[in-house]
Formats: structure tokens, sequence, C-alpha cells
């Protein structure tokens, strides 16, 4: 008896999807190689790498689908069948969650992110962590607390690096000392106190952490040890994270994905919530570089807590975007950003090159300083939770993705996208101590992503946003380029009387020209957020220094970013 056109496609998309995890797999374990032999810009080949093999094996998988089911694989029936073969095989697969997203993913590409139903892919399934049965033991136990000197070198040994420390007395003394500092006045004599460390550590950028938890009583305090090389084949301590809201910062999401080696993500993600309770699924997810499967968690999520609210989707609050509609519900940290139909002069830009942008970020280092966004086609809301107002503003901004059948409201595109404090916003009501911390944080935003390469283009205040952590950064991507690709000048000074009245340049200006004086427009109409801007980054209203990153960059250079505060830092020596 022959096998079922169901149960073939089943089968290739399983077949399809644990060749994309092994794949994902081999280049997550040569981390620890390229962490060890300091070579950065492989590090971020690495990744870029990585964000591409998921899309990839599902086209592969999709056309291998057509071709095995017969013709029959826009066959929405076939499909139907095709999941219930599917659970049944994923029953017990260990990353059965994954893989479920896998198989949406699939169907996804087939029809065109069109119709997409839980009859026929896995859309409401429980949002919630998969349960074990023989759950692998994920981390390492260290009972002995009491003795933090013997535990704490014990913890630095058993990771096995393939280099030396740099000094391995030293940093033991160091986390003893923070250690017991942290921990004195909170053991009572007799209590229980270990701790849990992940057997694996997480890799990003130029740095490596090892990620665990105190465990006194029950009760747990997260703690980290960031690792660096100091480039001569060395390693060493940077600092301790035991602040729930610093270890918290470190999964920001607006910092790249972390590449760890972990069989079954789902364990991972379940440790990392013990320790930072306040984190989404999703964000966690994302995090490990899930993404796709972050995305699907996401949804769920979105879908019950509307299910849970009856507030209304509204025009998010701020100065209204040239390129971007944005709207939110008030109940959710979350804001939706539509691309317009026509944009606002003097933008000068197609929907394609916007899109371009933002799958830009996607593979880009974010330095800590741009939002990560979750992508959506055709994406269905309830009509009768949308405001008039915002209705009628979409139904003039972006007629061409709105879709209104009954109920059920359809945006053919959308992006999806923490919500922040827009920063001019911010600034209003600041204290004059908030006022300097978050000036400072804005040019440092700047910095940074300029160390990364990027050039945010349009520094507007509106165009940032200030996180709970008090931390700015960068949400609108339309206008953003790499750093090595602009051409920083100087004003020219003006020659005769009637180019220094002249209302227009008088000078030549290309496209990629920049002039770094000019950024003391970005702060028109607020002399307060000016002067203090002024007084803390006046390097930035400079062309040689932006001449002077680029050089770096262009180099080879990758820069320092530390996803923590730098006072944190130990001093080496």
């Amino acid at each position: 008896m022959g096998i079922s056109n169901a149960l073939r496609l089943a089968k290739v998309i399983l077949n399809g999807f644990d060749a994309f995890f092994g794949d994902f797999q081999n280049v997550t374990l040569g981390a620890q190689a390229r962490f060890e032999q300091a070579d950065w810009l492989l590090v971020h080949a690495s990744m870029s790498h990585r964000l591409e093999m998921y899309k990839k094996k599902v086209r592969d998988v999709a056309a291998l689908s057509d071709g095995l089911a017969d013709g029959l694989a826009d066959d929405r029936a076939l499909w139907r069948e095709a999941k219930a073969e599917y659970a049944v095989l994923v029953e017990t697969h260990s990353n059965y969650e994954i893989a479920q997203t896998f198989f949406n993913s699939v169907y996804c590409y087939v029809f065109g992110h069109e119709k997409i139903r839980d009859v026929h892919s896995f859309v409401l399934a429980p949002n919630s962590l998969p349960e074990h049965r023989d759950a692998e033991v994920i981390f390492t136990e260290y009972a002995n607390v009491s003795d933090m000197a013997t535990t704490a070198r014990q913890i630095l040994v058993d990771t096995h690096f393939n280099i030396p420390f740099e000094d391995i007395d030293r940093d033991v003394e160091r986390i003893v000392e923070i250690t017991d500092r942290l921990l004195r006045g909170r053991l009572r004599r007799g209590q229980s106190i270990k701790a849990q460390v992940l057997n694996s550590l997480f890799y990003r950028n130029k740095a490596a952490y090892l990620v665990g938890r105190i465990v006194v009583d029950g009760a747990m305090l997260p703690f980290v040890f960031p690792f660096l090389n100091n480039e001569d084949g060395r390693v060493y301590v940077d600092t301790v994270l035991f602040s729930p809201d610093d270890v918290s910062m470190l999964f920001s999401f607006t910092r790249s994905y972390f590449m760890v080696d972990t069989a079954v993500p789902s364990q991972y993600v379940g440790f990392l919530k013990s320790i930072m309770p306040q984190k989404e699924l999703f964000e966690l997810y994302s995090a490990i570089g899930f993404g796709k499967h972050a995305k699907t968690v996401f949804y769920r999520r979105a879908v019950a807590h509307t299910a849970e609210t009856d507030d209304s989707y509204i025009i998010a609050p701020g100065i209204k975007g040239m390129v971007m509609l944005v709207f939110t519900l008030p109940s959710y940290d979350y804001v939706y950003k539509v691309i317009k139909d026509r944009f606002t002069p003097p933008k000068d830009m197609t929907r394609e090159q916007v899109k371009g942008k933002y799958k830009l970020v996607k593979r880009w280092d974010r330095a800590g300083r741009m939002a990560d966004t979750q992508e959506f086609n055709n994406l269905a809301f309830d009509r009768r939770r949308f405001s008039d107002e915002l209705v009628a503003e979409l139904e003039k901004e972006a007629p061409s993705l709105l879709e209104q059948k009954g109920n059920a409201l359809i945006l053919k595109h959308v992006y999806v996208e923490r919500r922040m404090i827009p920063l001019n916003l911010y600034i209003k009501d600041a204290t004059q101590d908030q006022l300097y911390s978050v000036m400072d944080e804005y040019g440092n935003a700047i910095k940074q992503l300029a160390a990364a390469n990027i050039f945010p283009g349009d520094m507007l205040l509106k165009n940032f946003g200030v996180t709970r952590h008090g931390r700015v950064v960068f949400y609108d991507y339309d206008e953003i380029c790499p750093l090595v690709d602009c051409s920083f000048r100087t004003i020219p000074l003006p020659k005769t009387e009637e180019q220094e009245m002249a209302s227009q340049p008088w000078y030549n200006v290309a496209a990629n020209d920049v002039f770094p004086e000019e950024f003391r427009l970005f702060f028109s109409g607020n002399r307060r957020a000016r002067d203090a801007f002024d007084e803390l980054h006046p390097d930035l209203y400079r062309a040689d220094f932006w001449s002077d990153l680029q050089r770096q960059v262009k180099d080879g250079r990758v820069g320092d970013v530390y996803p923590y505060r730098r006072k944190y830092r130990f001093l080496r020596g």
C-alpha cells in the first residue's frame, strides 16, 4: 500500500526542518572558536549567514514539496491532511514547537501568506513551553557555594576555553568580593544555597557570557559572567552581573541574537524565564536566534491579549511620520507600523526600499541601539476594535494595504515593534538630571550605531525612543545607510555677501554628503536639550570625528559595545 500524498508532504517538511536545525547548530557550534581566535569580522558574517538559513530552507522545502505531492501542493485540503500527519510525526520530537513553526512557514510561503487558518497550519497552539518527559540536564549545579572561592574557580575552569585565562586568581578574587557583598545580610545560618550554571556559553559580538542562577531556599537570583578576549590569546572576566535589570538588558530586544549550543532550545528558554520572569517567551526565543518561532509565539500572545481586553487600537502618540503610519493597543506594549502608499515630501523612496532598510537592520549588529521588529503579511484584526479615526487614517494613507471583510480588517504588510516613549515627548517633562542622562544616552546611541557602521540618517528626536531602563533606542529605519557610504563634510565658509545671505546652499551637495554642523537643527524648539547635548557630545558636530570613525570601520576594526554600564567593568592590571 503506497504512502499518501499528505504523509509524504509531512515527511518532506519534517526532514527539511531537521536539516535546517542541524545546519543552524553547526554554525552556532563554531562560535567558541571564533571568540577564541578573536575573529570579529567572521563573527558578524556567521550571524548574517545563520539568519538567512531559515528562509532558504523554507524555499527549498516548498519547491520540493510541490514535486513530491504530485503537483497538489497548492491544494488546501491536502495541507489539512498533512497537518494532521505532521502533528503525529512531531508528537515526540524534542523540538516539536519549533518544527510546527517550520511547517507554518512552508505553508505560508506556498500560499503567499493568504487564508492562514488553524485547520491548515499550527496557528493557535498553546502559548506555553513544551513539557519534556526525559528532560536533558542543561545546567551544572555547584552545591558548596559557602566556599565561594572554590566554587568560582571551578565554574571558570568548567568553561573549557581552549585559551588560558589572563589571570584566573584575580578573576576569582573579584567574583568572590562582589558575591560576598551581594549576599551579605541576605543569608541566614542553615539556609540551602547552590549555584546552577547553564552548560553552554552565550556568544555575541566580541564576548561570551556564562549564565546562571543562585538558588536560596527555592528563591532564584540571576548572575552572568561576561568573558572578553584580550586579543592576545587570553580570556578574562570583565564584570559580574547580579541585578535582574542588568541581566534583562543583556537580553534586550535592542541587541543582536546570541549563539548558544542547545539541542532543545525550549529548555534554555525555560531556564532564562526562571531568572527573568518579566520577559515574554517570544523575546527569549528571539534572543537565542529562533526569530521565526518567536514571531509565532508573539502572534499567539497577541491573540490571547486581545481576547482578554476590550480597548481599541488607536493612532500612536507622537508626531506622525512621513513614511510610516503607527498605531497601538493602549493595553499592549507594542506598536504596529504600516508603510504609507505615498510619503510626505521631502521623503523620496519606494515601499520596497523601506522594506530593504528593515531587512538590513535584521542582519546587522544593532549595537543595543535599534529595536528588533516582527514582520507580518496579511495580519487580520477585529475591525470593531479599531477607532474610527484610525480606520480613516489607514484608508487615507495606506489603502493598498487595507482590506475589510465583514468584521475582519486585514493589513497586507505590518511591522510590530516594542513601544517606547518618543524622545521628543520624554524630554518635555524631564527634570534637569533626567535631561542630561537621556541626552548623554542619545549621543551614545548615535556613536555606537556609527561604530557598528550604521548612520541613522534622520536623527530627529522623534525617531528615537526611551525604554523602561532609560536607554535611548533608534526605531525609524527608512534613511539608515552604512556609515562608510557617507561623505562627511564641513560647510565651506562663504566668500561673498551673496553667498553668506543665500537661503539655499551655494556650494555643491552630493546625495551622500552629510554636514555634521547641521545636527543642531534636530533640537529646534528645545534649547534645554540642545545645551545639554552641546556640553556632552560636541564631537558629533565635527566632520573629522565621523571621518575617523569611517577609517576605523574600513580598517576592519570592530568597536567595543558593552551591554552593561561601563562603571561595572573591572579594572585590569
